[in-house]
C-alpha cells in the first residue's frame, strides 16, 4: 500500500471531523502518520521516498497519509502548520496525536512508529 493523498473532506470522514467535535477522537482502528508537505519543499522531497518505503513495510499496521499544504489550506490552518515538512503521528484510542516538525530520518520515523504507534 502506498501513501494516501488526503483532502480535508477525507480527513473529516476517515480521521477526525474537527467541524463537529472539539475533543479529539480518531475514527480508524489502525494508527496513522499524516505528512504535511508542499511540492516545492526540498526536505519534503527527501522524506517522501522514506514514507513510501515505510507504507509498504508497515502495510496493515500504520496508514501513511500526505496532505499538500498548498491545496489543503484549511487542514494546514486547523493544525497550525507553520513549517514543512510537519508530521502528525496518530495513535489508536484516546491518546492525543503528536506533531513533529522537520524532516525525520527513516531511523527516527521507525523509532516513533515502534514506540508510539504499533
Amino acid at each position: 500500500m502506498a501513501t494516501i493523498n488526503l483532502t480535508a473532506e477525507q480527513f473529516k470522514s476517515d480521521v477526525f471531523d474537527y467541524t463537529t467535535s472539539k475533543e479529539w477522537k480518531y475514527k480508524d482502528e489502525v494508527p496513522a502518520i499524516i505528512d504535511f508537505y508542499a511540492d516545492w519543499c526540498g526536505p519534503c522531497k527527501m522524506v517522501a521516498p522514506i514514507l513510501e518505503e515505510l507504507s509498504k513495510e508497515y502495510e496493515g499496521k500504520v496508514k501513511i497519509y500526505k496532505v499538500d499544504t498548498e491545496v489543503e489550506q484549511e487542514l494546514s490552518s486547523v493544525f497550525g502548520i507553520r513549517s514543512i515538512p510537519s508530521m502528525l503521528f496518530i495513535p489508536v484510542g484516546a491518546a492525543q496525536p503528536m506533531m513533529q516538525a522537520g524532516a525525520l530520518s527513516k531511523t527516527a520515523l521507525k523509532d516513533i512508529i515502534e514506540k508510539e504507534l504499533v
